[in-house]
């Protein structure tokens, strides 16, 4: 529906009209995105108090249904990717089957009104994100998920949601790049069709079978870039919003930045985009001030809030306090003991104690020849001492498989090449930086990488330099296998990884190896049918005391260069400590 708005020069003609006008109506949408299992404002993986949650959120609504300016006309919905990240979402997906599960039971409470599915939500597999939904008393929406043998739609594509006589129709699309991610078990049966095919379709069906007063879109995409193939684009928010007319606004997520901006679409309309980023520490909210009639007006306010300036809701945690006994017992069981600490803050300097300790377990698992793995956190330690559940949530964030591929020596080598030529500077001297930073962040108090650290792989099983001098795609020189066998750029070799990368994250297979992302799942030998963290945790239960230690199978060269810039850009990131 399109509102104009009319300014009349005559004061007797504006008060009739005026007295003749139905009433403005307000309404606010209020949006959660990514909120990656923090439901309360409690960090289980480090055992104490934390930002953010929906604990927090829930004042927010209290607060907003109270306002006489909105009161029922409050309209919660959440952009997916809640199934992962805590172990409050783990606990649930894979201990307590027997229980509602703990996100469903959260957005019941909150009075959700349309809920979506992200990557991480269908990484946990058709029973636990079936279950969720089955649990959940909203409806979820996903336009461009379908059933892969009939291409029918698997979710509502949209649904209408009617506030005072106002109809607004709520659109979701999700990244069609979960196929890049996730085996294909995880999503058997589905297929993912590019976003602006999707919107343009569905928009159509909207305009010929409803009458909507607005339409919002729900999509679990960032806002541009990401993984781009012929057939669709990781992050499309921004093209969606452009080329497609007739979204009013749209609430928007994955990529965990917090944006408030507008776009013009080929038509000529504004378009709102906002994004409230991840784990609840802000919310997206739209206002929405609407007279319907012939001289109709609408107008639209989109904003972010901080959630960290509310307090937890009283009345929330205490009726969650059963579920956060629970977890909190759960993460609590001691499973064994380190000789030491170690820290992934040392992954990005050479061989480390931490990446080692994963590629070691890999390499035990899978019985494979090599292992690829990266740093899944920035800065976080497995501790010295008792080794708990929680302690694996830090050890390994995300909940991938663990792949035995096949890849040929060259394969490796360009794999390598790729990694490395994301996370290292080209030193032309022995003044420079070692790591790869954003340049425009060097002289602030938080230094950053130019690329996304968890892209960052290392190997172990063989022997190689890193030259840091040399170009990108020229730094690799394996010397041999790790037991002093040659490496063979020609044969072929069991390689250890997870699923993540295997099925093409990261691009480092794809892109780096020159695999196509096609015959990806040609390569799988082996592939574990439950999460890597759990044989991690079975790993260290099994042994009881842990010894972690650095393999040194690779090193930074010119080491007179090197060893220093190594020290210097430590400091820079983490301080003299």
């Amino acid at each position: 529906m399109r509102y104009k708005r009319f300014f009349y020069l005559i004061p007797l003609m504006a008060m009739l009209l005026t007295a003749c006008e139905p009433k403005p109506t307000r309404i606010k949408i209020v949006c959660t995105s990514d909120v990656h299992g923090n439901f309360f404002p409690y960090d289980f993986r480090q055992d104490k108090p934390a930002h953010g949650s929906l604990a927090r959120v829930s004042s927010y609504l209290n607060e907003q249904r109270s306002a006489s300016a909105y009161g029922d006309n409050v309209i919660f919905i959440d952009n997916g990717d809640i199934l992962q990240g805590q172990p409050t979402a783990y606990y649930y997906n894979t201990v307590a089957l027997e229980h509602t599960h703990v996100a469903a039971e959260v957005l019941n409470h909150l009075g959700c009104d349309v809920a979506m599915l992200g990557n991480h939500d269908i990484e946990t597999g058709g029973p636990t994100y079936q279950r969720y939904m089955r649990d959940l008393k909203c409806p979820t929406v996903g336009g461009n998920i379908l059933f892969e043998e009939s291409t029918a739609p698997f979710l509502p594509p949209y649904v209408m949601v009617e506030r005072d006589g106002i109809n607004i129709a709520i659109l979701g699309l999700t990244t069609p790049a979960i196929p890049n991610w996730l085996p294909r078990n995880l999503w058997a049966g589905l297929a993912f069709e590019d976003m602006e095919s999707s919107a343009r379709r569905w928009m159509k069906h909207l305009r010929e079978h409803e009458t909507p007063d607005l339409v919002i879109g729900l999509f679990h995409s960032g806002f541009e870039g990401g993984i781009t193939t012929d057939t669709y684009c990781e992050n499309a928010t921004r093209q969606v919003a452009e080329k497609v007319p007739g979204f009013d606004a749209i609430f928007y997520g994955h990529d965990h930045k917090a944006q408030n901006t507008v776009v013009v679409n080929v038509e000529g309309d504004s378009v709102l985009l906002i994004n409230p980023a991840n784990n609840a520490n802000k919310v997206a909210t739209l206002d929405i001030t609407i007279t319907k009639g012939k001289q109709g007006t609408c107008s639209l306010k989109a904003d972010l809030v901080d959630m960290n300036t509310y307090e937890p809701d009283t009345a929330y945690i205490n009726h969650f306090a059963p579920h956060m006994e629970r977890v909190k017992k759960y993460v609590s069981k001691k499973i064994g003991t380190s000789t030491h600490r170690i820290n992934s803050r040392d992954a990005y300097f050479g061989p480390s104690d931490f990446i080692d300790f994963i590629h070691k377990m890999q390499l035990d698992i899978t019985n494979a020849q090599v292992s690829f793995a990266a740093p899944l956190a920035f800065n976080t330690s497995l501790p010295e001492g008792d080794i708990h559940v929680r302690d694996m949530f830090n050890l390994y964030r995300y909940e991938n498989m663990l792949y035995s591929m096949r890849l040929t020596g060259q394969e490796i080598k360009d794999y390598l090449e790729m990694s490395y030529g994301q996370w290292t500077n080209q030193m032309k001297s022995p003044n420079d930086h070692l790591l790869l930073f954003d340049e425009s962040t060097l002289n602030s108090p938080s230094p950053r990488f130019k690329n996304i650290y968890y892209n960052f792989d290392s190997a172990a099983g063989i022997l190689y330099e890193v030259d840091v001098t040399k170009p990108v795609g020229s730094r690799i020189r394996i010397k041999s296998m790790a037991d002093g066998t040659p490496f063979d750029l020609n044969a072929t070799y069991r390689v250890a990884l997870n699923s993540y990368r295997g099925n093409g994250g990261g691009e480092l297979l794809t892109k780096g190896a020159g695999i196509p992302q096609d015959k990806l799942e040609s390569r799988l030998d082996y592939s574990t049918n439950i999460d890597l963290r759990f044989y991690m945790l079975n790993y260290i239960e099994l042994r009881g005391n842990i010894d972690p230690q650095s393999l040194n199978h690779w090193k930074f060269v010119p080491e007179r260069w090197t060893v220093p810039a190594a020290k210097r850009d430590y400091q820079l990131l983490f301080g003299k400590d």
